[in-house]
């Protein structure tokens, strides 16, 4: 048995996302954990769960919606990540290697949601 979201090529992105994420937070410095490194959890996880929620949801505006949350936690995402960047948690080359991932969820989303978008009523 498979949900209709887990067809979606946004939330199959979002999970790639996630892992890579998971995997960067593994370096960061032990007095992170509750502070960095939760965010970061927290804003990662949300982006397929929203995106599951979301196609759950029986009303297109509630389904666009749940993707706006989805991409505004990718965005958040992006930005920790730079800032975990400045503060030398990650190299440049390990958030340049997380970036198309970023990028493509974000670009998914986006899309997904232009496409719902497209069938209210005007």
């Amino acid at each position: 048995m498979e949900y209709q979201f887990e067809k979606l090529n946004a939330w199959q992105e979002s999970r790639k996302m996630v892992v890579a994420v998971y995997q960067l937070l593994k370096k960061f410095p032990s007095e992170e954990r509750y502070a960095l490194c939760d965010q970061l959890r927290r804003a990662a996880i949300s982006v397929p769960s929203n995106i599951a929620e979301g196609n759950g949801r029986i009303a297109l505006k509630e389904q666009i919606h749940f993707l706006e949350i989805a991409f505004g936690s990718v965005m958040e995402v992006y930005c920790q990540l730079q800032i975990a960047q400045d503060l030398d948690y990650i190299t440049e080359e390990e958030f340049n290697q997380i970036k198309p991932v970023i990028y493509n969820t974000s670009k998914l989303i986006s899309g997904l949601r232009s496409s719902k978008v497209a069938f209210l009523p005007h």
